[in-house]
């Protein structure tokens, strides 16, 4: 990916690196070597997400040694020192594809905080249920929820920018199979345990009704501390679709028709000789409380079609919606299907990002790539374009409207 451009034009336009570039969805914790190169990238900010057991401490660790903080939010966000040390938000949350390691304590029935017999539980969350006992007993011991939603909010909690992710539903992923005793003892170092390493994948797949239970438990979380959520979505748009606006039902936004609206304002108009000011500007001013959905979403790498991105734009939505697009997952041969949904994705609503699983120069080329792609698609001059997905990216993480 990283001659895209260099193929397509000999002497592309310079990147203007110095507007600031922001990476709204990555995994450096999955090559710790490379968390030196962090300072030394051209991106701005790099939004890292947790997945697993392995990685929930590492991106604290990341975010301890690199999180951006108060005094360093003005400078990150307003074009300032692009030289900042301060520029990791991080995230915090389970994966799908991790689910099935996640005992759901919290339902009514399970009062108890007693974990369960392991076996028991794979056989009762994956499908088809394993009779492969070898397999079974190489999976990890199953993680109360409770206890995971905990530590969740204790990290939420300590940094205050951090958001949770990446959490989601996955229909097609099937877990790996265990690992043979030589391909372990020659593994990769370099890499955080807990991925796939090239193993063989099983037949088994995480049921779509545990993995629905654990991400509306961080949905849930997320709401009550009001943070932004990165979802992942593979073959299964429609059940996150319905999932979200499960979270948010009873509390869309009233829409009123522009007739509707004339006839209010002039109704109120006459009657005390001033216009009244929006729905919208209304909400502003009222006493605001915990609402039972996150307040901004991002569905992030978002590959579903066109039809479901148009559900998302409905403007009773109460949830801020955004969509980012990598080249590794959206634009690796530039499908036909991913240009026409980019084309479509308001402008103030896309963001960018690398999906890569290592810091340095590899993810500042690829996120180079699908910045100058997305202004190609969307008729951006590359200023232009550089400096929307930033404001972007700040409304996004930080629930403000950029000055720039």
């Amino acid at each position: 990916m990283g001659d895209l451009w260099s193929k397509k034009d000999a002497d592309p336009e310079e990147f203007p690196w110095h507007l600031g570039v922001f990476d709204a969805h990555c995994h450096p914790t999955d090559t710790v070597a490379t968390q030196d190169d962090v300072p030394k990238m051209k991106a701005r900010a790099l939004t890292i997400m947790a997945s697993r057991g392995e990685d929930q401490a590492l991106v604290r660790h990341f975010a301890n040694r690199y999180g951006v903080d108060k005094a360093t939010l003005g400078p990150l966000c307003d074009q300032g020192d692009p030289n900042l040390p301060k520029r990791i938000v991080p995230s915090f949350g389970w994966h799908p594809w991790f689910s099935h390691q996640i005992y759901d304590d919290t339902s009514p029935s399970r009062s108890d905080t007693v974990k369960p017999d392991a076996k028991q539980h794979y056989k009762s969350v994956l499908a088809p249920s394993p009779n492969d006992d070898e397999f079974v007993s190489s999976l990890p011991e199953p993680r109360l929820l409770s206890e995971l939603l905990a530590q969740i909010r204790t990290d939420l909690e300590t940094f205050p920018y951090a958001l949770v992710g990446e959490i989601g539903i996955d229909r097609s992923f099937r877990l790996p199979m265990h690992w043979a005793h030589d391909d372990q003892v020659h593994r990769d170092q370099d890499l955080t345990p807990g991925g796939r390493e090239g193993r063989r994948l099983s037949p088994y797949r995480v049921q779509i009704d545990h993995q629905r239970k654990i991400l509306m438990a961080q949905l849930n979380l997320a709401a009550n501390l009001e943070r932004p959520v990165s979802i992942h979505g593979v073959a299964a748009h429609g059940t996150v679709h319905d999932i979200l606006k499960e979270t948010w039902k009873g509390h869309e936004r009233q829409v009123l028709s522009k007739r509707e609206s004339r006839r209010r304002s002039n109704a109120a108009g006459a009657r005390t000789g001033t216009v009244p000011e929006s729905e919208t500007e209304k909400g502003k001013h009222e006493t605001t409380q915990s609402k039972p959905y996150p307040p901004r979403i991002c569905l992030h790498s978002y590959s579903g079609p066109l039809d479901t991105l148009q559900q998302y734009l409905v403007p009773s939505i109460p949830a801020d919606m955004f969509f980012s697009f990598s080249c590794l997952v959206n634009l690796s041969d530039r499908t036909e299907k991913a240009i026409t949904v980019i084309k479509a994705v308001p402008d103030d609503r896309i963001l960018i990002e690398s999906d890569l699983h290592s810091a340095g120069d590899s993810m500042d080329q690829l996120l180079e790539d699908i910045v100058r792609s997305v202004c190609e698609i969307k008729g951006w001059s590359l200023n232009a374009g550089v400096k929307q997905l930033a404001k972007n990216w700040e409304r996004f993480v930080f629930g403000k409207q950029s000055t720039k």
